[in-house]
């Protein structure tokens, strides 16, 4: 009796396996693209975004948008891949220096700039002064407006908002720039635009360049000095907001004794993680 013959069998792909290798075929393609001109017009960055809008497009697609074409060999698409792929996440590459961006293969110190700049607007739109009034009724409305910008500088910033009886903002002033201690800033600073603008009371804030927003004992030696300032001026320290990256923390709401309850005292949860 002759033995049957051997049937290779075909197995199916699972369908995340077909969408990997989908992908990965797709990422080939790009490789071996070297300008977007190349790619059928459908799949190019600017004319998507004409169709879908901003929305509709992936970070490596909105990058080599702002990029507009390549260099060295590479696609715009692959340089904004790259930049991606070096820096793993879109927050971390919006935190790169000038010098670094420069350092990626087919960018250059015209597109690091052209870059750093689209970043920098981004930062900019979110913390734009509104159309109306800016009142303040907890912590976390200045950590709001002010986190977004301030949590990713490199270096610490301090910046006072000066406050009506209302507390609405009438002024934010950037008053230091380097290292914020209370041996190195001048506190009289701190009230110099609250007294021209006959300020209520003031809310101290700063950055962390660390990205953790737990105070130090400068940051504590520095509100102590500022409150007992502003009870000499008559204007009214409410708190003192530390931002870090993604985080911040209340000095009010971890215990430090300010002039009045102000806006700040309905808001007990002071540390904020996202």
């Amino acid at each position: 009796m002759a033995e049957p013959e051997a049937v290779d069998v075909v197995r199916p792909m699972p369908v995340r396996a077909t969408r990997e290798a989908a992908m990965l075929e797709a990422s080939q393609q790009r490789r071996a693209v070297r300008s977007v001109r190349d790619l059928p017009v459908a799949e190019r960055p600017r004319e998507r975004l004409a169709i879908r809008g901003p929305g509709g497009l992936s970070a490596t697609e909105l990058i080599a948008v702002v990029l507009g074409t390549g260099g060295a060999g590479h696609s715009a698409l692959q340089v904004a891949e790259e930049a991606l792929v070096r820096y793993a996440s879109l927050g971390a590459l919006a935190g790169a220096t000038d010098a670094e961006l420069a350092s990626i293969p087919g960018l250059g110190a015209v597109k690091a700039a052209r870059l750093a700049a689209s970043f920098e607007l981004g930062r900019r739109s979110v913390t734009d002064w509104p159309a109306g009034p800016w009142t303040i009724r907890s912590p976390r409305d200045v950590a709001e407006r002010l986190g977004p910008e301030m949590g990713r500088l490199e270096r610490e910033e301090l910046r006072v908002l000066c406050l009506n009886a209302k507390n609405v903002v009438r002024r934010v002033s950037v008053v230091y720039l380097g290292n914020v201690s209370a041996s190195l800033v001048r506190v009289g600073e701190l009230f110099r635009d609250a007294v021209r603008l006959d300020a209520s009371g003031v809310i101290l804030a700063h950055n962390h360049p660390s990205g953790d927003p737990t105070p130090s004992p400068d940051d504590l030696h520095l509100t102590a000095e500022a409150i007992a300032a502003g009870r000499l001026l008559d204007v009214d320290v409410l708190d003192h907001v530390v931002l870090g990256h993604d985080a911040w923390v209340s000095l009010r709401d971890r215990g430090v004794s300010f002039d009045r309850a102000g806006p700040m005292s309905p808001m007990r949860t002071a540390d904020s993680r996202g």
